[in-house]
């Protein structure tokens, strides 16, 4: 008898996660009860922690994170099939069909010389699909800081964007100025407005300096809660409370603690 052809292990491993879903779905008393919306609280979740994964180089965790996500994407598969509506057959598909659409110059005759042709590619082709605003694609519920680098991403993409980043410094020290005028007279909201403006401005520079906002200022939070926290615990063990200490005091601690960092 042939010996039977096996299944490539990526296939075989998806199979086993498809099948556990029907079982859990169809057994367990709290996977039977989740519906699409109260899936979604649950999957930003786990969005934010595979972020904190990446930004901590973790590999590990980045790999666990980035099953738990598959979960809940199949999960999602699972409740759209109960529905009539889609299944994960659907989903692949439907995937794949788009990436072969908006990749032309692998699967077509298209000459593209960068990423960034691509890129400009990928925005008109989805004003091809229907779409009628290239910031369609931006999602409303996205924290504000990312909506900026996006959106800024998509209008770059149909060629609407500074040239050099030395204009984009010039924009920043204008709306710099702008605000500092608005606070000097006590108008809240405009003051309010030109920090946002000042904020708009600073993301488009560091587009232009290939850094992500985002991820530096996430950086930076999780720089200053280490320092902080060796702050307290340094405190703690001299047996002092924060507010009974002075800046200064505080402040040797502080130094202590960036000393460590470059160690």
């Amino acid at each position: 008898m042939p010996k039977p052809i096996n299944m490539d292990p990526r296939l075989e491993a998806f199979k086993r996660l498809l099948d556990i879903m029907d079982e859990l779905r169809k057994g367990c008393p709290w996977d039977k009860e989740q519906t699409l919306e109260s899936l979604r609280h649950l999957t930003l979740e786990e969005t934010y922690e595979l972020s904190d994964a990446i930004l901590d180089n973790d590999l590990n965790e980045i790999r666990e994170e980035v099953g738990d996500l598959m979960l809940h994407l199949v999960f999602y598969s699972k409740i759209g099939s109960e529905k009539g509506a889609f299944d994960i057959t659907d989903v692949l598909n439907g995937i794949s069909e788009k990436l072969i659409f908006r990749h032309p110059h692998i699967y077509g005759d298209v000459k593209v010389v960068n990423a960034n042709e691509v890129k400009e590619n990928w925005e008109n082709l989805k004003l091809k699909e229907g779409k009628k605003s290239v910031l369609e694609g931006v999602p409303k519920s996205i924290p504000p800081l990312l909506k900026a680098y996006r959106i800024q991403e998509k209008v770059k993409g149909v060629g609407f964007d500074w040239e050099r980043p030395e204009q984009v410094w010039e924009k920043v020290e204008e709306e710099i100025a702008e605000m500092k005028a608005e606070i000097a007279v006590g108008n809240k909201s405009k003051t309010e407005e030109e920090f946002g403006d000042l904020l708009f401005a600073l993301v488009n520079y560091a587009r232009f300096v290939n850094v992500n906002p985002d991820d530096a200022l996430e950086r930076t939070n999780k720089k200053f809660i280490n320092r902080f926290q060796y702050l307290e615990n340094e405190a703690d063990k001299i047996g002092k409370s924060l507010k009974n200490m002075t800046l200064a005091e505080m402040d040797v601690f502080w130094e202590e603690a960036k000393k460590f960092e470059s160690l």
